[in-house]
């Protein structure tokens, strides 16, 4: 059996019902990926710029948004859209390239990855620890982070707290449906903020690829928990 909708989760098996009930979660998959060098809107790879944040899931890339997390509380506002923080300028600073995907608010994130093509470079400039962060918001790191990328390859997460844990398995409702005049659907956004420092004065970003991913499942609120299951066929 299987069960595929546009306002639900996914689920298969073979067997419904009773004590060999074999029905599991499809796994879900979004990314996002960014090569620095690439400013054109629209095309594969584009990755957004000072203050801008790149949204993949378009296909191809365009600008994404990101909103203020809601923590849950209901509002009537929609969504408070908010930008990422600009690069820094000057003898030092700090350059950041932001990415941004939407989940079903609740989902259970399953696996994070940060993929890196080509490290980060700079013109006129010294790079200095290139970090990482994955959250509900600009530069948090509620869900994940990578601490230091300095070479090509699946780059190695931060050692994984209680509290990640937790946000990892049901994310937050950080948004309503900013559609006007549609249902005030919650959303969850997962962000990645890649944070370049130099420490030399630096004009621009001249080389970095970046592959960002998440893997979820979409939580089935009308199948309840092993110890409360609602009324009715809804499976």
């Amino acid at each position: 059996m299987a069960r595929t909708v546009f306002d639900g989760p996914i689920l298969c098996g073979l067997n419904r019902f009773g004590p060999t009930r074999d029905v599991g979660y499809a796994d879900l998959v979004q990314q996002c990926d960014v090569n620095f060098t690439n400013t054109v809107y629209g095309t594969p790879g584009y990755a957004g710029a000072s203050g801008q944040a790149a949204w993949g899931n378009a296909i191809p890339n365009v600008n994404g948004t990101l909103y203020v997390p809601q923590a849950g509380a209901f509002s009537n506002l929609g969504s408070v859209a908010i930008a990422p923080t600009s690069d820094s300028t000057g003898a030092a600073g700090t350059l950041y390239r932001t990415s941004v995907v939407y989940l079903p608010a609740g989902a259970s994130i399953n696996d994070i990855f940060v993929d890196c093509g080509v490290v980060p470079t700079v013109s006129g400039g010294t790079i200095g620890t290139i970090s990482v962060n994955v959250g509900n918001q600009f530069n948090g790191s509620q869900y994940a982070s990578v601490t230091a990328v300095s070479a090509v390859g699946r780059q190695t997460l931060a050692a994984f707290t209680d509290t990640q844990y937790i946000a990892q398995s049901s994310t937050t409702q950080d948004f309503q449906n900013p559609v006007v005049g549609q249902q005030p659907t919650w959303f969850s956004q997962v962000v990645f903020t890649i944070v370049v420092p130099y420490t030399v004065s630096a004009s621009a970003l001249t080389a970095g690829k970046f592959y960002l991913t998440v893997r979820y499942t979409q939580a089935d609120g009308n199948i309840g928990s092993i110890t409360v299951y609602p009324n009715g066929n809804f499976d």
